[in-house]
């Protein structure tokens, strides 16, 4: 991207008129009108994310060593987490964008069920990929933690995927990964909801 994909205006709009929120910011007011503390884990991107973290009312969680990769950071923020006495966690990326606010109900609405037929986790899915925002339970959270340090989110829930509910959303956003100008520019197109699902890949 060339840039601190968190910080990418959002939602973007043609003709380079500025708004007032970025991937982050707007991440973290979606989350924080769902959960009672966001925590946000930075690496070497500290310096650069820590205003927005603390503007938008969240908290800070430093990866001591980020070069360790994303499983890394995902680790970091599990352990606090567990250390301020929470048992579950909705995770997701920083530098894409937020997903709709609805895909948000239904993935509570899931999990609350999920717990009642003792799964680990809910996972969102559209057009049979699977995405973000997860929502992880205290057993979801620990075979993260007891996982190896050479591991990845994926391989850990393909490991327990029989313990994870995946449900359908009617949301490209939760799949959706900016990797270039040329795709975060096509956001800002008219019709965007139909530019964000070609911008998925097919399969």
């Amino acid at each position: 991207m060339g840039r601190e994909k968190a910080l990418l205006p959002w939602p973007p709009l043609a003709g380079g008129a500025m708004v007032s929120d970025t991937f982050l910011s707007a991440a973290i007011r979606l989350f924080l009108s769902h959960v009672d503390e966001v925590l946000v884990v930075v690496g070497k991107n500290e310096s650069a994310l820590t205003p927005v973290v603390y503007a938008s009312g969240a908290s800070l969680v430093v990866n001591p060593d980020p070069d360790r990769g994303q499983f890394s950071s995902l680790r970091v923020g599990l352990h606090e987490v567990l250390n301020r006495g929470r048992d579950g966690a909705m995770i997701t990326l920083v530098d894409r964008p937020p997903v709709q606010m609805e895909t948000v109900d239904a993935l509570e609405q899931a999990f609350a069920q999920a717990l009642v037929n003792r799964k680990w986790a809910v996972v969102p899915e559209y057009q049979r990929r699977h995405g973000h925002p997860m929502i992880a339970g205290r057993e979801m959270i620990e075979a993260f933690l007891r996982a190896p340090e050479s591991s990845n989110a994926r391989d850990v829930e393909h490991a327990h995927a029989a313990d994870i509910e995946y449900l359908s959303v009617d949301d490209p956003l939760i799949a959706l990964n900016i990797n270039t100008p040329e795709e975060y520019a096509a956001l800002a197109l008219p019709h965007l909801p139909k530019v964000r699902r070609e911008l998925l890949p097919s399969s």
